[in-house]
């Protein structure tokens, strides 16, 4: 079974990242990605390189992934939680 701490992992093979965490259960997970890459990027670009990072494992492995992508800048500008 797929991990949450796998999915970071796979995601920051493919993917420069500031910042990344991933909660779930194995089926359902939720990940917060920091990245530069999504500068100047709308929301549907921004995922599909976290997709691409995941490449097949996103049909095989990965049944659903909720993300919330963000620029440094972005995550920077967050209320602490």
């Amino acid at each position: 079974m797929v991990t949450p701490k796998n999915i970071e992992q796979y995601i920051s093979q493919g993917l420069a990242c500031e910042h990344i965490a991933v909660d779930g259960d194995g089926h359902h997970f939720e990940a917060v990605i920091v990245s530069a890459a999504f500068e100047g990027k709308r929301l549907i670009a921004r995922h599909q390189l976290v997709y691409l990072a995941l490449g097949d494992r996103m049909r095989q492995e990965i049944h659903a992934l909720s993300m919330k992508t963000l620029t440094p800048a972005e995550w920077a500008g967050q209320p602490a939680a």
